[in-house]
């Protein structure tokens, strides 16, 4: 298994992600990763950090695609990025799976146009690991992709996840949950409630444990393993809660630094401050999978550190070990009207894919 990484790509791009990818090049056995990016600076960086050289290479890219690059225009403009040259990289089999911390608009992009949707596939979705009470991570989906759906594209964002989930979180027949205002069926807006019928209906097509509505509260109690919203709820789900979890733990420490009774307190309780930090760092999960595509790809946190992309990585061979795209692949092609024959541009393995002002390329 050889795992494809963007060297150049998210705000601690080289030191951190270089350093990642030598920590894990000890602990990887007979898999390999390969660095993308400017060769002279990626080896500059892997001189700093013991590292497995037998399991590292890399492939030499000069270009890179920076965060506020347009998503489309940088992956046409740009031919020689390590985004691009990493997304080709997997394309052309040189590698199994492909890891970065770049510029999200573009990585989603450049997939679809480098490597293609899924047959039957409509669109790509971001799937993010959420933490969850007692249960340890959930999978929301669509993470931030898609700010406008249609109900079948719901459906495949469901089974997509169901897939994921299954594989590379280790769930048995994930519990597959609705977004909405409530939990009645008849809840919510006509594309909530088609949604509704479509996933009922794949549920006992495809043996998916679809529990129906799920309200926002209800989320990070663990009332299922896949979450699935669009885009913009997704993307809304997923600050809202970073939000209250670093308002939370502001609070506590303010609270336990008020006299020394609090202090002896709190330190009797790091441990357990510990644990609940744990449980909200992104660092612990690797990174977010972009499913629909023809290809394992992985989306990181843009602020990765080595420990993000040392966990990502491990994430990554689990993906791809794992079938997750060929699953998927099997399993839309079983659910008819999944999706349109053909998408805006009356092509099949195509995409609608928008620039930043919401036109298209």
């Amino acid at each position: 298994m050889k795992v494809i990484l963007d060297g150049m790509g998210g705000d601690n791009a080289p030191s951190e992600i270089v350093k990642g990818a030598a920590e894990a090049s000890n602990a990887v056995g007979e898999n390999e990763i390969c660095i993308v990016g400017d060769e002279k600076v990626i080896e500059e960086e892997l001189s700093k950090h013991i590292h497995s050289r037998r399991n590292i290479s890399i492939i030499h890219a000069p270009e890179v695609i920076e965060g506020g690059d347009s998503p489309v225009k940088s992956i046409r403009r740009k031919p020689n990025s390590s985004m691009v040259k990493g997304i080709e990289a997997v394309r052309d089999g040189v590698g199994d799976v492909f890891l970065s911390a770049g510029n999200s608009g573009a990585l989603v992009g450049g997939c679809v146009m480098i490597l293609g949707r899924i047959p039957n596939i409509d669109r790509p979705a971001i799937g993010s690991p959420y933490p969850i009470l007692d249960e340890g991570v959930a999978l929301l989906i669509d993470a931030g992709a898609n700010s406008e759906c249609k109900p079948h594209n719901l459906l495949q964002f469901g089974i997509m996840g169901s897939i994921y989930a299954g594989t590379v979180f280790g769930k048995e027949q994930p519990r597959i949950g609705l977004v909405n205002m409530g939990t009645e069926k008849g809840k919510g807006s006509p594309m909530l409630k088609e949604s509704y019928e479509l996933m009922d209906e794949a549920s006992g097509k495809l043996g998916l444990k679809f529990v129906g509505n799920i309200e926002a509260r209800d989320v990070p109690v663990g009332i299922c393993d896949v979450i699935v919203c669009d885009g913009f709820v997704g993307n809304v789900i997923l600050k809202m809660t970073e939000g209250v979890g670093l308002s939370i733990m502001h609070l506590l420490r303010e609270k336990f630094t008020e006299g020394i009774v609090a202090t002896i307190g709190a330190a009797l309780l790091m441990g357990k401050f510990g644990e609940l930090k744990k449980m909200f760092d992104y660092t612990e999960y690797g990174g977010a999978p972009i499913l629909g595509v023809t290809k394992p790809v992985v989306k990181m946190h843009g602020s990765s550190n080595a420990k993000a992309v040392v966990n990502g990585i491990a994430k990554s061979i689990a993906f791809a070990e794992g079938g997750v795209v060929e699953t998927i692949t099997d399993n839309v092609s079983r659910v008819s009207g999944l999706a349109p024959d053909e998408d805006n541009c009356g092509c099949r393995t195509g995409h609608d894919v928008r620039d930043e002002n919401g036109g298209t390329e």
